[in-house]
């Protein structure tokens, strides 16, 4: 059978997410590493939102196109790390991703990139997207992931736009006083998970006719 077929990107947070689960997972697939600036037409027909990362099923002609979907996919099939947490802890990780995935990351965006909100500065929306972070930084203090005794969906789904929250302004971020997160994060960005999944990879084009 065709083996899964991933379009990602390798600096986007989602896709980082979704190349995370499937590492893990141990799935066989085909990586195509997308140029922003030029989508592959291919990509684009099976998902016309054109956004990575987009997981294309050919033997179950299926489109999976929202990342933490993929997560969720990649470790039904196999998660011999036990990521995927069970009952009430589901419900727990699956409501901190919402968050992470909505009203932290549009204060990430407008903090990054504040001139495309139309801001002079974005520290309001970094000091708002503090107080999410200091969260998690209590969390990590009374357990050694944020997924609890192990490294889990939430501590995958996440790490990716905490990084991406430190690196705005690393100086900033290593001022803090969560010394947790920071051992976390640096944890992550240390680890030969990271590595493999930041792996550089040719950009892809579609096949000429």
């Amino acid at each position: 059978m065709p083996s899964p077929v991933l379009y990602s990107f390798r600096r986007c947070p989602y896709a980082m997410r979704a190349r995370l689960a499937l590492q893990v997972s141990g799935v066989v697939h085909e990586h195509r590493e997308v140029v922003l600036k030029s989508k592959p037409a291919s990509m684009l027909a099976l998902s016309p939102k054109g956004t990575v990362p987009v997981l294309w099923l050919p033997a179950q002609a299926r489109v999976i196109d929202q990342s933490l979907d993929i997560m969720l996919w990649a470790l039904a099939q196999n998660d011999p790390m036990h990521w995927l947490p069970q009952g009430d802890a589901l419900v727990q990780a699956l409501q901190d991703i919402a968050f992470n995935d909505g009203p932290f990351k549009q204060q990430l965006d407008r903090y990054k990139y504040p001139q495309r909100s139309g801001l002079a500065s974005g520290v309001a929306d970094r000091d708002l997207g503090a107080q999410w972070l200091a969260q998690l930084d209590a969390r990590l203090q009374q357990q050694a992931f944020l997924s609890g005794a192990h490294w889990g969906l939430t501590d995958a789904a996440l790490a990716p736009f905490v990084r991406q929250f430190a690196h705005t302004d690393p100086a900033w971020f290593a001022a803090q006083p969560w010394g947790r997160l920071i051992g976390w994060l640096a944890s992550f960005e240390g680890s030969q998970a990271y590595a493999q999944i930041m792996a550089k990879h040719p950009a892809w084009q579609d096949p000429a006719a």
